[in-house]
């Protein structure tokens, strides 16, 4: 069925005589087929978000609907693989036309040329349902792609083949209970905007680990978690985004560039290929799907480039996957729903921003959670959805930061001030907060018992005090203070500079397990007990706080993994020592 244009506003183009269209069909427009999906219609007038760039497009030119909604193809080749944001292939594009993309350019989203070997799991006379596991293919060295049963298709295993095959060749046959035979081949497509089913949601319970010390051990962030990282320009989101895509301990990470800056996307593809997997020791790129839709690519494509990515985490996280979504920024997307929506002439809500703006946020980060999978073996995946905000000139009291911190659970918020002293990551331990804390302490104390989580506590406890100290310190100096606030004073500092900064280009500090983060924080704050009790024994306050130990603290976040034990102990022992002689030096006196 076609139309005709009468309307081209930039990226909206509307077109009559399309009755029988229905809202979300994707449509090819003009001359060059470029790609657009319908966002709403009146009779038979359709108003059309073209994904490309619409310059030479006039009325009387053709639309034609192809009744189909906008979806993605879900099968082996995504991983390793770069996306622009309705999931065309950046590298085959590039072979096909160069450099710069060719308008109305198509090229299937998984390689038909490319053979997968395909391991039937099934068996023939098997009887199974959606969700259940036919085969595997060895997409990667790090993932092993399940094959499944596509969504409402059930019966009995007619014909199942081991064998290479190419993503749409036919490797299985089911009979449902009607007679009829459902022919299934590696690949499913499936609409970006309707969220994939499962068959229960649970609460998450067990901490997603970055190695990022002030994330796993302040203020972390549950597998199957929300999370949300505003901040200023320059204040390194991108960075906290990447850190997290480097070391996170999920299984696939899925990288949405949604309207920030090209060179950005650059240091993603050239730094990933060449980091290693800290778990096995394989490229980072062989567990990534990249989706890139820069500030300089056309601007609805940023709309659909959201869900193109939550919806292959949701593919993943149905084989049982642990994947975490990294869109940097939802910022940048909702300025897209922003010109959309004025040049759709509806009534603009705060900002100018669309009255669903909050309503469409909710929709994308409720598709995160953990969930048992469809299926008869229960299989439990999780998708993690992490947010970047950019907030004009860092004001987070702009509608989508807003917005963002009245559904997402985990909140960062990035400092530009301490981004400026070169205290990275930049996250402001007094105003971001971890709604997860209670659910995931029962892990915490099973793995290292009751005192990580009474150090953590009383770390916050302390830097909180730091922040109050600050105000007395700026009026009257530091030498009004008693001995004990200083001693506060001393201990905050070490927390802030020997725990929560770290070095990203420096492989013992970009990295810490649990147990380097408890050893270490723990160490930080036995200087401050004993300190404590050595003051109230007559201790020199300035001798206490120029111990040797102090500097080798300092350093102790440059100790090599294998050795923290052995050396922390060492720097514990050496500390009682010395402030034990400190103590004894003023008894003396």
């Amino acid at each position: 069925m076609s139309g005709r244009i009468t309307k081209v506003s930039g990226p909206l183009v509307v077109a009559e005589g399309l009755a029988d269209a229905n809202v979300s069909d994707v449509v090819r427009v003009g001359s060059h087929q470029l790609i657009g999906e319908i966002l709403n219609m009146t009779g038979d007038r359709a108003s059309i978000q073209v994904y490309e760039e619409t310059s030479g497009l006039g009325p009387g030119a053709e639309v034609v609907t192809t009744g189909m909604p906008m979806s993605v193809e879900l099968g082996p080749g995504m991983l390793d693989n770069i996306y622009d944001g309705i999931q065309r292939p950046l590298p085959e594009m590039r072979a096909i036309s160069g450099d710069c993309i060719t308008r109305g350019i198509s090229v299937p989203a998984l390689n038909r040329e490319k053979v997968w070997d395909f391991v039937p799991v099934a068996r023939v006379g098997d009887k199974l349902v959606a969700g259940d596991v036919l085969g595997t293919v060895q997409e990667t060295s790090a993932i092993l792609h399940k094959i499944m049963v596509p969504y409402r298709v059930s019966g009995e295993v007619v014909s199942i083949e081991a064998g290479s095959f190419h993503v749409d060749d036919i490797v299985a046959k089911l009979r449902d209970d009607r007679g009829n035979i459902h022919e299934l081949s590696m690949v499913q497509r499936w609409p970006v905007r309707i969220p994939r089913p499962y068959t229960r949601k649970y609460v998450p319970s067990r901490p997603m680990n970055s190695g990022q010390r002030i994330i796993d051990t302040l203020f972390p962030i549950a597998k199957g978690g929300t999370a949300a990282v505003p901040g200023p320009f320059g204040s390194g989101k991108t960075v906290v985004q990447h850190q997290l895509a480097k070391w996170s301990d999920v299984d696939i990470v899925i990288y949405i560039g949604c309207g920030e800056r090209g060179n950005e996307m650059t240091d993603v593809l050239m730094e990933f290929p060449e980091l290693k997997d800290p778990r096995n020791g394989e490229p980072l790129m062989k567990r990534t799907v990249l989706i890139a839709n820069t500030s300089d690519m056309p601007v609805a494509a940023r709309e659909a480039s959201i869900y193109t990515g939550i919806t292959i985490a949701e593919y993943f996280r149905d084989m049982g996957y642990d994947v975490a979504v990294l869109a940097d920024s939802t910022s940048r997307w909702a300025e897209a729903l922003r010109e959309m929506s004025g040049r759709l002439e509806e009534m603009p809500g705060e900002e100018g921003y669309p009255a669903y703006l909050a309503s469409r946020l909710s929709q994308f980060y409720e598709r995160a959670g953990v969930v048992e999978c469809l299926g008869k073996d229960t299989r439990r995946g999780s998708v993690t959805a992490i947010g970047a905000v950019s907030p004009p000139g860092g004001d987070i009291s702009e509608p989508v930061s807003q917005a963002t911190m009245r559904i997402v659970k985990v909140f960062w918020a990035l400092d530009s001030s301490l981004a400026y002293a070169r205290h990275f990551p930049a996250i402001n331990w007094l105003t971001s907060y971890s709604l997860y804390l209670d659910t995931l302490t029962p892990w915490y104390t099973e793995q290292f018992g009751e005192a990580y989580m009474q150090n953590r506590t009383r770390a916050m406890h302390i830097l909180q005090e730091e922040s109050e100290l600050q105000e007395i310190v700026r009026l009257v100096g530091q030498d009004a203070l008693s001995p004990a606030d200083r001693l506060t004073m001393e201990t905050a500092k070490s927390i802030r500079e020997d725990f929560l900064q770290q070095n990203a280009f420096v492989d013992e500090d970009a990295y810490s397990t649990y147990r380097k983060q408890y050893r270490l924080m723990n160490m930080v704050l036995l200087f401050d007990s004993l300190s404590r009790d050595a003051l109230a024994k007559g201790a020199d306050m300035n001798k206490l706080f120029a111990i040797p130990s102090r500097e080798k603290v300092g350093r102790a976040k440059m100790i090599v993994e294998d050795l923290v034990d052995a050396e922390y102990d060492a720097i514990e022992e050496q500390m009682k020592s010395e402030i034990e002689e400190v103590i004894a030096g003023g008894e003396d006196a």
